[in-house]
């Protein structure tokens, strides 16, 4: 009986390793390398958002990134990329205001230099205004998301407002947020029933605009 309960306690946790590596068993492994520290916590971080929470992270790769949905999840589900690798590979592109699939073939061939390698081949090199756009675009994501973003000195002269740790315009902009998820119209009216009984009429016009 007792090596039966052995056996048993083993199993249940070599299948809770199993699951934890199976949620990191990324195609190309996880080593960004580009060159900023700031940036490669980033991504270690939005690699636990995109895979807690998939759909609001594709929401925002296609609504935000302009990347294709059907790219988003072939990469992410059927490839096994990353989120921290599908993320930047579109906020490259977006800098560059190139199509995100692009970037993706570079990164897909060449991974193994590793992303500050390849954003300096394509044109954003380390420390220019390409690279600073390329960082200020993961704050508004953050917020988007109703994520805690810590900081770097760099960054907080841009985003005063979000001190240091803080989830900064989270809250103001999750009314954005909802309207990127197409849940602009049932927000406001939530809002507006609330708020003053008495204007319902016009904001349910503006809603019906809205969708």
């Amino acid at each position: 009986m007792v090596r039966k309960i052995r056996y048993a306690v083993l199993a249940i946790a070599l299948a809770t390793a199993a699951g934890g590596a199976q949620a990191q068993d990324f195609v190309f492994g996880w080593n960004p390398r580009t060159g900023d520290v700031w940036v490669d916590q980033r991504l270690g971080d939005i690699n636990d958002y995109g895979y807690r929470h998939r759909d609001p992270f594709i929401d925002e790769m296609v609504v935000h990134y302009g990347a294709p949905r059907v790219l988003v999840r072939e990469l992410l589900i059927d490839r096994r990329w990353a989120p921290g690798d599908v993320y930047y590979a579109c906020s490259i592109a977006r800098t560059l205001g190139i199509p995100c699939r692009n970037v993706v073939e570079v990164w897909d061939r060449d991974h193994g230099q590793g992303w500050g390698a390849i954003a300096k081949r394509m044109g954003i090199k380390p420390g220019s205004a390409e690279f600073h756009r390329l960082k200020k675009g993961f704050v508004p994501s953050y917020d988007r998301w109703g994520r805690t973003v810590v900081l770097d000195a760099d960054l907080r002269r841009d985003f005063p407002q979000h001190g240091n740790g803080s989830k900064g315009g989270s809250r103001g902009n999750a009314g954005k947020s909802s309207a990127s998820h197409g849940n602009s119209g049932k927000s406001s009216a939530a809002q507006a029933g609330g708020k003053d009984k008495g204007r319902s009429g016009k904001s349910g016009k503006g809603n019906g605009k809205n969708k």
